[in-house]
């Protein structure tokens, strides 16, 4: 199935693409994708998310077919760009589901505008980029980029990502969504990111979450996981034996039934809520 692929203009001048599917009464559900990536991140997932998931995947800025600002790559301003995003479409309260990257957008979000996160979905997720091997072996090989950027280097950092076989076809694609980012934009990202480490306010994220990491994840070690799981009151852990840091392209259908369970039990909660209201 061929997506239909939308494009907005945000009150900041940022140009963000989606692509939107699923019952517009349904949960509305955000996906953020990780470094590099695209929307197109999440193409596997779709086909498995039911009418009931109201989803959409975000390409956000400086990535795939977005507008590329100059600055503004911290993780306050994608988060600022999905709150821009939902109220241009006239969203109410989201799950925010982010892989890797969009994982700390995700939670950055959760923080800055908690009234507008019903819960949080985080996949391959850190508490900080700070002190991370694997990231400062990244930093250094990016921080010397020049245009055009090596696809030999993009294809053996998404395979990085693997732990298991994912279709040529879908890994091709995710290769060639990445050559789409200059360097200036690889450096950018990766700069105004590395070192900062908000771990310290998790505690203000009153949101459910649901934390999904798998356990040949090169990249965000287990105890990164652990670790927010004690720091999120409402959070729990789902390990995916055998899966990487790009679970949700290797087991799409397992990623999507935790989404949509995960969401089914928001709405039962906010059910139970409302009845518990009407009785009083």
């Amino acid at each position: 199935m061929t997506s239909l692929v939308k494009t907005i203009h945000l009150p900041n001048g940022v140009k963000l693409q989606y692509v939107e599917q699923g019952d517009p009464a349904g949960i509305p559900v955000l996906l953020l994708h990780g470094y590099t990536d695209s929307w197109r991140s999440f193409e596997p997932v779709l086909p498995y998310l039911p009418a009931s998931i109201h989803a959409f995947a975000l390409t956000q800025r400086g990535h795939g077919d977005a507008g590329r600002p100059v600055t503004g790559y911290r993780f306050e301003d994608f988060a600022a760009d999905v709150a821009a995003f939902m109220s241009a479409i006239q969203t109410g309260p989201a799950v925010i589901a982010g892989s890797s990257m969009g994982s700390f957008v995700a939670r950055r979000f959760a923080v800055d505008y908690s009234e507008r996160t019903l819960g949080l979905a985080l996949m391959s997720t850190f508490l900080t980029y700070r002190g991370n091997p694997g990231v400062q072996a990244l930093w250094d090989a990016v921080s010397q980029f020049t245009d055009p950027i090596d696809p030999g280097f993009v294809r053996e950092f998404q395979q990085s990502c693997l732990a298991q076989p994912v279709s040529a076809e879908f890994f091709d694609t995710i290769v060639q969504e990445s050559l789409k980012v200059p360097a200036s934009v690889w450096r950018a990202v990766l700069e105004a990111q590395m070192d900062v480490d908000f771990s310290n306010e998790l505690s203000k994220i009153n949101a459910p979450a649901l934390i999904v990491w798998g356990d040949r994840d090169t990249f965000a070690p287990r105890a990164d996981q652990d670790a927010l799981r004690a720091a999120i009151c409402d959070s729990r852990l789902v390990v995916y034996p055998g899966a990487g840091h790009a679970l949700h392209w290797e087991q799409p259908e397992r990623f999507a039934a935790d989404l949509v369970a995960f969401c089914d039990d928001l709405v039962a909660r906010g059910t139970r809520i409302t009845q518990r209201a009407a009785a009083v």
